[in-house]
């Protein structure tokens, strides 16, 4: 049996089965760490954005670590899905700059909000409701999902690596590739690629310890990390458990919670279809995920979602919750070492991400591109994503769009009641979004 028939069996294994397994379990635990160093950046990141809504960046750190730690641990032990559940990028920037600062309202509110709408994301994820609406999807947008959010990771790998930058005649240009930290991530594309032609087991991870340790060789680092330690766990009270439930019923309260809903739920659903290998966990690691997205709240963060970066743990031979599990001790364990994150740098992760994105946009040869009325809505959702930087945005075109072709072709009997439901919640969401 070779390599990538061992990795598919692995699919089938419980997870008692996978930690008995001591050749899975290598695997898994290798894709564990590679899936952490992939979304690490979240740990500095997501603070940084969160600091804009008027939440201590320092102490956010903790909330960010203890919701993927207690994420990951949920999703590995409940689901056995290899799939990393972190603050979501996307879903913070609406909590932060949409929720806070556009709307004025305050943290505590938009953590309210987060709650309110995990709620909802529960109360579908633990009914058939998430089962319709999984199988309302097209097979058609499911692969341009997939696709969508492999391009979105080759643009953020892109700029993560310095390759790519924004143009001042064009949206995007050439990076400067005479700096160091490119010509880095240019050394680690071209050795991960390498490992990974080649089938080595750990490739992934192997590209990014020895990029990172070429980086220290040529003190190549980058910016600073929040200034905390474990030391300050005590203060972490002042953002825990902090709701402001007082304007529950206010119009611009209930216009954020549906549109915070649509995104938890459908972006949510479109990245574990696109990650997950084996479809027979979708619905307990949809459950976990929705879990995860209301205890986020209480933790004082923006919501969780499951990670793109998940896709790279996966590509490393991750088929089971083992794989999230060791993502999540990862997290638990960088709690004491958050400065020394920096030393791996952007540059070592960048081309693990670019493959990545990549492998996922295979997906694309699933599509039928001769039916323009398949074709279009996928290709809307491709672009859209990457462009707008937004997984919601691209699906609510797509969702919309797939309908009123098939109805501009008289191919009604094509469609499913919950295509049309899915349609129209994504217009309302367009319209709410444009209202917001």
């Amino acid at each position: 049996m070779d390599n990538k028939q061992q990795i598919e069996k692995a699919n089938q294994l419980s997870l008692r089965e996978a930690f008995a397994d001591k050749q899975v379990l290598k695997r898994e635990i290798i894709a564990g760490i590679t899936g952490f160093f992939a979304i690490s950046y979240i740990i500095i990141v997501n603070p940084m954005i969160l600091k804009d809504a008027g939440i201590s960046a320092d102490l956010s750190v903790f909330a960010t670590i203890l919701s993927s730690f207690i994420g990951c641990w949920i999703m590995g032990f409940w689901a056995n899905a290899p799939v990393i559940l972190t603050p979501g990028m996307g879903v913070n920037a609406f909590f932060t700059y949409t929720v806070v600062v556009n709307m004025g309202l305050s943290w505590q509110e938009a953590v309210t909000i987060s709650m309110v709408s995990s709620i909802v994301y529960v109360l579908i994820a633990f009914t058939k409701v998430s089962e319709i609406l999984a199988k309302g999807i097209p097979d058609a947008l499911k692969a341009g999902i997939t696709a969508g959010i492999g391009l979105f990771l080759v643009e953020i790998g892109l700029e993560k690596a310095g390759l790519i930058q924004a143009g001042k005649t064009s949206i995007l240009a050439i990076g400067d590739l005479t700096k160091p930290a490119a010509l880095l991530a240019l050394f680690g594309l071209v050795l991960t690629l390498f490992l990974f032609v080649r089938n080595v087991t750990g490739g992934f991870f192997i590209g990014i310890a020895v990029t990172s340790i070429l980086g220290i060789v040529f003190n190549i680092k980058d910016q600073a990390t929040p200034n905390v330690s474990i030391t300050d766990i005590d203060k972490y009270s002042q953002i825990l458990g902090k709701g402001d439930f007082s304007n529950v019923l206010t119009i611009p309260f209930v216009l954020a919670a549906f549109s915070m809903t649509m995104i938890l739920v459908f972006e949510s659903m479109g990245l574990l279809e696109g990650i997950i290998p084996s479809h027979n966990k979708f619905k307990k690691a949809f459950q976990a995920s929705s879990v995860t997205a209301f205890l986020s709240g209480i933790l004082g963060t923006s919501p969780t979602v499951a990670a793109a970066e998940s896709a790279s743990a996966t590509e490393s031979g991750g088929r089971t919750g083992i794989t999230a599990i060791v993502a999540g001790t990862m997290f638990a364990v960088s709690m004491f070492f958050i400065p020394l994150l920096s030393f791996v740098p952007q540059a070592a992760i960048a081309p693990v991400i670019i493959i990545t994105g990549a492998i996922m946009m295979n997906q694309l040869s699933a599509i039928n591109m001769y039916d323009f009325t398949d074709w279009f809505p996928a290709f809307l959702i491709v672009v859209l994503i990457p462009f707008t930087t937004s997984i919601s945005t691209g699906l609510a075109f797509g969702f919309v769009a797939y309908p009123l072709l098939k109805v501009a072709a008289k191919r009604c009997n094509e469609l499913t009641g919950a295509t049309w439901i899915l349609g129209v919640l994504f217009m309302c969401d367009l319209v709410l979004s444009t209202i917001l």
